[in-house]
């Protein structure tokens, strides 16, 4: 059952049942111990049924569930707001409020990060303000992906010559931006993963 449910959630067994504890909503839900019972020994359709109503708690994640693209641009021209505001370095401090860390983290496909690549770049270029910041684009994406519960590491790299600094925020094998544009590589000098621990 671990498996189905949201990262935000934990389930505890009990004698006559399960305990569900919802940390994002800060609520737990009692499951009784025939339900558990179905989950586990019950037939396809029986599990399904139970899905769906844990589903409608918000315990576990709708697989269809995807981030609008008008969320994506609104969330990239805060964030750049923010880091113009503040500036990059109490951004990256105040991570572990907007991304939290949650009991677990889900490996997101390939083809989940790769759409909200195209759409956080696509915002960025056409956007007048952002004009393809990689610090915006990075954090942004590093915000969403924790949000939903997704693994997902935020780096800060440099290069000696000519000295350039750049982020990126990388996820299921993609680098949201490019880890090294136009060719040139970038050495890590700071990795956050799991909300800024």
């Amino acid at each position: 059952m671990a498996r189905i449910l949201s990262p935000h959630c934990r389930v505890t067994g009990m004698s006559d049942g399960a305990l569900i504890a919802d940390w994002k909503r800060t609520r737990f839900l009692g499951m009784a111990a025939a339900d558990v019972r179905k989950f586990a020994e019950g037939s396809p359709e029986e599990r399904a049924e139970l899905v769906t109503v844990l589903m409608r708690a918000g315990c576990a994640p709708d697989c269809r569930t995807r981030h609008a693209d008008a969320g994506v641009g609104l969330w990239l021209r805060g964030v750049h707001l923010l880091i113009r505001a503040v500036g990059f370095g109490r951004v990256l401090r105040l991570l572990s409020l907007a991304a939290p860390g949650y009991a677990r983290a889900d490996v997101p496909s390939a083809e989940e990060v790769g759409r909200l690549k195209r759409a956080v770049q696509s915002h960025s270029r056409s956007s007048w303000l952002v004009n393809g910041d990689c610090k915006s684009e990075a954090v942004t994406a590093f915000v969403l992906l924790r949000r939903s519960g997704k693994e997902a590491v935020l780096h800060i790299g440099v290069r000696e010559h000519p000295f350039a600094m750049h982020a990126w925020t990388a996820s299921a094998g993609l680098c949201i931006p490019d880890s090294d544009p136009r060719g040139h590589a970038f050495t890590p000098v700071l990795s956050i993963s799991c909300g800024g621990r």
